[in-house]
């Protein structure tokens, strides 16, 4: 196996289309890892060197990416941060990832003084089963520690049957939430396509910053271009929803939805607080969850974060990790 540094992400000839060829070949192709939002959170947010390791087989085909950056001296981070993205990791091919693990821990220990500081990273990934194992070898030490939890919903083949799933007190309060909106003319919009999704973008973000002081200074402006640009981009790769609740002819929720694999993810959310007695987000999003459930998406993930609400819909915690590599010698 061999390892390759590059510079930039043009630098490594996979381009767009190989970049996401290999997330798509890797265990949990979030698009968290593809080239739209790597490439254009770089853009946005980078700020020091980019430290990228590419690993190569026999064959000399490229069957592992490890997009880092100097996060501060001798410490590096994932490409993504994590304020913006929920599932970061290695963008390796599924059952290879000992191999290139294997090729990448001895290079990277070639960098003076290093420190390695991975997260969020699923608890489900090979990265978080390996690390512990192979890093000793190679002059690390392997310490995991849960960084936060995604509420995750196993959806049923029916939307009657999802409430049946339901808690009493819960199945009994999305309905009466439900009714309620009813009593206020409720429309619901969905957009996917790149143009529709850009021609939405003003009223999402109207609508973001609106909800809650602590939203309003996140979405500053270079978070703002940040969004603007990355919208359109997933909706071109088909893994973005834009939805939209109005109540009596006014916005009142709308919310990104990341659609990839069998999985629907609640990315981002706004809504009017003087919709508030109207319940507008959890009337929105159980609309996405019926949506999904009709479309045949196995799986609703409401990503980083346990806000109370999440488990009303009947999700379940699953563990993000922060998995630190410190040099031993």
């Amino acid at each position: 196996m061999r390892v390759e540094h590059f510079s930039g992400f043009e630098s490594t000839g996979l381009g767009e289309a190989g970049w996401d060829r290999l997330v798509a070949r890797s265990q949990s192709p979030a698009p968290f890892l593809g080239w739209s939002f790597q490439t254009i959170w770089w853009q946005a947010f980078g700020h020091a060197p980019l430290r990228l390791l590419g690993t190569q087989d026999g064959a000399g085909e490229w069957v592992g990416m490890l997009p880092l950056y100097q996060a501060e001296p001798g410490l590096l981070r994932l490409v993504g941060g994590t304020d913006v993205a929920d599932y970061l990791d290695i963008v390796a091919a599924a059952g290879r990832e000992e191999e290139v693990w294997k090729a990448l821990l001895p290079a990277l220990a070639e960098l003076p003084g290093l420190g390695l500081d991975l997260r969020p990273v699923p608890a489900r990934s090979a990265t978080a089963t390996l690390l512990p194992v192979l890093a000793g070898a190679s002059g690390f030490a392997c310490r995991l520690e849960r960084d936060d939890r995604c509420p995750v919903l196993d959806l049923p083949p029916s939307w009657d049957a999802y409430l049946t799933r339901l808690s009493g007190k819960d199945r009994h309060e999305l309905r009466r939430k439900l009714r309620r909106a009813d009593t206020a003319v409720p429309r619901v919009e969905v957009a996917r396509t790149p143009a529709a999704i850009l021609a939405g973008m003003a009223g999402f973000l109207a609508l973001h910053r609106r909800s809650k002081t602590g939203k309003a200074k996140f979405m500053d402006g270079r978070m703002e271009g940040f969004f603007r640009q990355l919208a359109p981009a997933w909706a071109a790769a088909g893994v973005l929803a834009l939805w939209k609740l109005e109540l009596r002819g006014l916005p009142a929720a709308s919310v990104l939805c990341l659609e990839y694999g069998d999985t629907v993810g609640l990315y981002n959310s706004g809504f009017d607080p003087e919709a508030r007695a109207l319940s507008p987000g959890v009337v929105l999003i159980a609309r996405t969850i019926e949506d999904a459930i009709a479309r045949g998406f196995r799986r609703y993930d409401f990503l980083r974060g346990e806000e109370p609400y999440k488990y009303g819909f009947g999700a379940q915690p699953t563990d993000v990790l922060r998995i630190g590599l410190t040099r031993t010698c």
